[in-house]
């Protein structure tokens, strides 16, 4: 007699073949990570998703300090809240340069077309999530093209009603094509300053970022390297946890979706 864990097993690796068939490597990634989210959310009110900026690759250690402290406030209100939770990762890219090359041409056509493979895959597993477990709520958080990628997996989910997001910063050219639901928290500034990559504000948006070349080759002089991400300095486009007006936000929001008086 077949276990119900071995067909469980078998609903996961036709999922991931459904999407993958081709590529042994990420289609293992794909098995491992929709495995182990399930065993991990299973005894849990909460799946918080971290979908980071960028390239989509960084771990939560090294993310830039006001996008941690973002996911710190989030996981923090929810205790305050007395909710139960499990927080992952989902990373959309390679982690090396090499397949940063590879995967311009995919990001390039997400960054003006909105399509993505991956956001076809994230909101297939989420799919496969909410239907395995039906009381989990899922709550994606982003900031930048980690808010834009969330809201790509919202379109894909078609206003699933177990499926929240927050979204800081969304560059402008996914402002088109945005979806906001009455689960979406969208914050497109910080509360101190307008932010020049949600506004369409080229020249800030274009000195911050030929600048960075600059300030990545002194941080190597010097002797203390920085990712080329950490030298992006955009005035505005950042959203600090301490920022009075992006922690109200996201506080009213988590207390109005899942406060004690939402049981």
């Amino acid at each position: 007699m077949v276990s119900d864990e071995a067909v469980l097993q078998g609903e996961i690796d036709r999922l991931a073949g459904r999407f993958l068939a081709r590529d042994d490597k990420k289609r293992s990634q794909f098995v491992n990570w929709l495995r182990d989210t399930l065993s991990q959310a299973r005894d849990k009110e909460f799946l918080l998703i971290h979908n980071p900026g960028g390239w989509g690759n960084t771990v939560l250690k090294d993310c830039l300090d006001w996008e941690r402290s973002i996911v710190t406030g989030v996981t923090n209100t929810m205790d305050e809240l007395k909710r139960t939770w499990t927080l992952v990762q989902y990373f959309r890219s390679g982690d090396n340069f090499w397949r940063h090359m590879q995967d311009i041409k995919k990001e390039t056509l997400f960054f003006f077309k909105g399509e993505s493979l991956q956001a076809r895959i994230l909101a297939a597993m989420l799919g496969f999530l909410t239907d395995h477990l039906r009381d989990l709520k899922v709550v994606l958080i982003g900031a930048s093209q980690g808010a834009a990628f969330s809201n790509a997996v919202i379109r894909e989910l078609d206003d699933s009603p177990q499926v929240y997001s927050i979204e800081l910063g969304i560059f402008f050219p996914h402002m088109k094509r945005r979806l906001i639901t009455g689960r979406t928290l969208a914050i497109d500034s910080n509360g101190l300053m307008s932010d020049p990559m949600c506004n369409r504000d080229l020249w800030r948006g274009f000195k911050s970022y030929i600048t960075a070349p600059y300030r990545w080759a002194e941080s190597r002089l010097r002797g203390r390297p920085k990712k080329f991400t950490y030298c992006i300095n955009a005035p505005g486009h950042d959203y600090s946890w301490e920022y009075p007006e992006v922690q109200r936000q996201i506080v009213d929001f988590l207390k109005a979706n899942f406060g004690s008086d939402q049981e």
